[in-house]
């Protein structure tokens, strides 16, 4: 699986949001916390307002806050409100994509791939990555050593 820059952004910066809790944050704190370009970051933050995700606030007091509980945003949700679909190939659902001959196969490893992605990626939560509390199934397969090769 490979992530852009934007998600790797997105998430971190939706983190920092969730650990805040209720109060706005602007985005040269987002950025400065997580060592991120704020011009960059205004850009994401944007694609998650629209998405749902953020709410910005104004004015003096202003900044950025989860729109929903940290609890019901999944890392799935973030992913899709920056990058699309969680897996594609060549730009296409796997479901859109047909082989022929040896290669047939391959589409239903495809769909196997994004069926894994989304099992891990839809039950973490932005609270559960704030806190640092992450799923036991996800801690198990983050403590195989070969994982981490």
């Amino acid at each position: 699986m490979r992530l852009s820059a934007r998600v790797d952004y997105a998430l971190r910066a939706a983190a920092e949001l969730a650990a805040a809790g209720a109060g706005p944050t602007t985005v040269g704190e987002l950025a400065k916390e997580q060592d991120m370009p704020p011009k960059y970051l205004e850009n994401i933050l944007l694609q998650m307002r629209r998405a749902g995700l953020v709410r910005g606030q104004r004015g003096p007091e202003g900044g950025y806050v989860l729109a929903r509980p940290a609890a019901e945003i999944s890392l799935a949700d973030v992913i899709r409100a920056v990058d699309g679909p969680l897996a594609n190939v060549r730009g296409e659902r796997p479901e859109h994509v047909g082989y022929r001959g040896p290669a047939e196969s391959l589409q239903q490893v495809w769909i196997a791939l994004r069926a894994t992605e989304r099992s891990i990626l839809e039950e973490v939560t932005l609270e559960q990555v704030a806190s640092g509390a992450l799923p036991e199934r996800v801690r198990l397969l983050a403590s195989d050593p070969a994982a981490w090769d």
